[in-house]
């Protein structure tokens, strides 16, 4: 038995020895291990998509919000029938609050012809929630919502897609940070939809010229209205226009103030045609700017029996200059800009900036007064021809650095609108019809200013903290009371200064 026993682990031995030896002779084929690879050849945070040519970065970052006593920065005042910013009463929200993601993708591929450049940026908001209808009011919950500010493709020095408009100073609205509602230029930065191309003539001067359509920018064209919609009775519940309320007895109920009719745009025709020269060299930049903007109407009424008015092209010329390192310190700018249009007013009073608006101040005949405002492109009347809306303005902010760690900055807006003679006498019909003339005088021109500062700690890379205090005037041209029907003699001040 021993001798068996023997044989067998022999034999399982040699099993195993002759097994070993076969497998190690096979041939074995690794699989091939992909690193990612830095690509630097467009700058810091490109890596090369593996197994490709394409370089990519990904990019964005997080923001916490809060505005206190700012009439709602996010919807500026009465700019939407759900809001009761500015009233100072108990259905008013005093403070309001946004959390936001921004996540962009930056890709470039090198190709015989040049360099193929993809990019978007997409944001995720969500905001502070507001109070609706008159008592009880009910609080509606806070909103999420998707952006797409830029999604593009360069090449060979065409812009295809969405991004900013090529008639903006490179700071958009925000010559030294600041709000949304500063006026004085344009402001796309939330991305129009536009076909472009870019020549650069060397030395840093370059030149632009575009095709955009103003129906993708984020809050639509601006107003068209035909006065013929007008509707008195609407103006509490948002349908109407030129109306002011006391907030006292209207419970809250919101206003949309200063729709002068119904928006009457047509479907577009043309898009926007803009061009603009920019020199950017180490003193700093400068730019000029054109923009032609067709406004294409709708009808008279409702069919198209009634009749339209004729197109008629609105446009645009803004200059910009940005001085870099001025004697006041290292790093410090100051950037200036100044605006007129005839006809297309969102390049003054731009995407951002509500298109119809109110402020409150005090009275000394009624609970409270009010200052609206209309901002539109054109205005015309039944059987009439559309009258152009003027604007003019300017707008600027200086930054200074104090250390790497704080930075400083002030800045301001100021921007007027005018209406003709014809489009006042439309408005002011209509006015007239639905009040009364004895206790009020109507003038829809206004101007309007902002100024601020604000200033900027940054303990840590890629942290930084920010405090900013503006400050908004209303200079409207109405002036004396009007009684709001079908409420029982509502009566409120409308002051020349709000």
């Amino acid at each position: 038995m021993k001798l068996v026993k023997s044989l067998l682990l022999g034999s399982a031995a040699g099993l195993i020895a002759v097994g070993g030896a076969q497998a190690a002779d096979l041939p074995v084929k690794a699989k091939a291990v992909e690193y990612v690879k830095i690509c630097s050849l467009y700058g810091a945070g490109f890596y090369y998509m593996p197994g490709t040519d394409t370089c990519i970065k990904l990019g964005g970052y997080l923001r916490a919000d809060a505005v206190l006593g700012g009439g709602n920065d996010y919807g500026f005042n009465q700019s939407a029938a759900t809001q009761n910013a500015g009233s100072n009463n108990r259905l008013q929200n005093y403070y309001y609050t946004r959390a936001r993601m921004d996540l962009n993708v930056d890709t470039r591929t090198a190709t015989e012809y040049g360099v193929v450049r993809t990019y978007a940026d997409m944001i995720f908001s969500y905001d502070t929630g507001n109070i609706v209808g008159s008592s009880p009011a009910t609080f509606t919950a806070g909103g999420a919502t998707l952006g797409l500010y830029h999604a593009f493709i360069q090449f060979a020095g065409f812009t295809m897609g969405r991004t900013v408009s090529i008639f903006d100073a490179p700071w958009n609205s925000y010559p030294a940070g600041g709000p949304d509602t500063i006026p004085g230029g344009s402001n796309h930065v939330t991305g129009i939809n536009q076909f472009a191309y870019t020549a650069d003539f060397g030395q840093g001067i370059t030149g632009s010229l575009a095709l955009e359509s103003p129906d993708t920018q984020s809050n639509g064209q601006g107003n068209l209205w035909n006065t013929s919609g007008f509707v008195a009775t609407g103006a509490v519940s948002g349908a109407g226009a030129i109306a002011v309320t006391s907030a006292a007895t209207n419970a809250g109920n919101a206003l949309v103030l200063g729709q002068y009719g119904v928006n009457a745009w047509g479907g577009t025709r043309a898009p926007d045609i803009v061009g603009a020269v920019r020199v950017d060299q180490a003193w700093g930049l400068a730019q000029f700017s054109v923009a032609a903007h067709d406004l294409h109407p709708g009808y008279y009424g409702t069919t198209e029996p009634t009749g339209h008015p004729s197109d008629k092209w609105g446009w645009a010329v803004q200059g910009s200059l940005s001085i870099k390192n001025i004697p006041t310190g290292a790093g410090d700018s100051l950037n200036l800009q100044a605006v007129y249009t005839d006809g297309d007013s969102r390049q003054n009073f731009q995407v951002l900036f509500p298109q119809q608006f109110s402020m409150y101040s005090g009275s000394g005949i009624a609970y409270q007064s009010v200052g609206f405002a209309g901002i539109a492109d054109g205005v015309f009347g039944a059987g009439g021809s559309i009258e152009t809306v003027k604007t003019w303005g300017v707008r600027g902010g200086f930054t200074h650095n104090w250390n790497p760690y704080w930075v400083s900055a002030v800045y301001g807006g100021y921007a007027q609108l005018s209406y003709t003679s014809n489009a006042k006498a439309l408005i002011c019909g209509n006015f007239v019809a639905a009040y009364g003339a004895a206790t009020a005088t109507c003038n829809p021109d206004f101007n309007f200013g902002v100024v601020g500062v604000n200033t900027v700690w940054t303990p840590v890379k890629n942290l930084a903290f920010t405090a900013d205090l503006s400050w908004s005037r209303l200079d409207q041209k109405y002036s004396g009371t009007i009684a709001i029907r079908p409420f029982r003699l509502l009566r409120s001040r409308l002051r020349r200064m709000s």
